[in-house]
């Protein structure tokens, strides 16, 4: 079977734990030298070893302008080009309106949208024509939820990124798409429920509640649409918010 992938150089960020090492993993599998950020040190070994010999790693937090161009840096003396960039690094926390600080809005915002924004404009210049971006939204980004505003928000401006980013980059035929992951079994997600695992077991339940296909995604899964929009088989798919969420957001 042919890899879709092969030859290509994949840029992770977020890539050593959750959606973002099962894409890197996929990547690697599929034939591309992958590069993948992340902020833990012994996480990040880890994932390269997991991913294998095809696999760097970067200490970066995307939200340190300083980090990102270390970052790129790097990757132009290990690869030289960008074809694939997946801007995955960012996260959030719950707090309901009216407790709402500063920090939390700081630390939500500076992953999610300032991380996104410069994690793509330090990297245009190693983009080739013809390149993806797949920005990593939420199902969040247009479903209300309690206690989670914030983190909705930032997500719902990722979404507006692709749709002006396309009109941006068109003179390059680079392609930028949002894939929106619904309710995926990641550390990121049941770590919201806090340290005890029968809550967060609980929420994992409670979610798959809530979703037609009866369950929570797996990361694989994200991973696999990934690949999609990654690969020559999205080669006229741009600007879309692709949803992999058993039905979720369409409810």
């Amino acid at each position: 079977m042919s890899q879709k992938l092969n030859g290509k150089i994949a840029v992770v960020t977020g890539g050593s734990s959750g959606i973002g090492l099962a894409t890197a993993k996929r990547f690697a599998a599929e034939g591309a030298q992958v590069l993948i950020t992340g902020r833990r040190r012994a996480e990040l070994d880890a994932a390269v070893a997991e991913i294998g010999r095809s696999a760097t790693g970067v200490q970066a937090d995307v939200s340190r302008l300083p980090d990102l161009d270390l970052l790129f840096q790097k990757v132009k003396a290990e690869a030289g080009r960008i074809d694939v960039l997946f801007v995955n690094a960012g996260g959030g926390s719950m707090l309901p309106l009216g407790q709402i600080t500063e920090q939390q809005y700081a630390d939500i915002f500076d992953r999610n949208v300032k991380g996104v924004l410069f994690t793509v404009q330090k990297a245009l210049p190693l983009i080739q024509d013809g390149a993806s971006i797949i920005l990593t939204g939420s199902t969040a980004g247009i479903e209300g939820t309690a206690a989670f505003s914030v983190y909705a928000a930032s997500k719902a401006a990722v979404r507006s990124f692709a749709r002006n980013w396309i009109l941006d980059l068109k003179g390059r035929s680079i392609r930028v798409n949002t894939l929106s992951p619904g309710a995926t079994r990641t550390p990121g997600l049941v770590e919201l429920a806090g340290p005890d695992a029968a809550q967060q077991q609980g929420l994992l339940d409670y979610l798959a509640s809530r979703i037609p296909m009866g369950r929570v995604g797996e990361p694989e899964e994200i991973a696999k649409a990934a690949v999609f929009l990654a690969s020559d088989d999205a080669s006229f798919v741009n600007g879309i918010e692709l949803f992999v969420d058993g039905g979720q957001a369409q409810i």
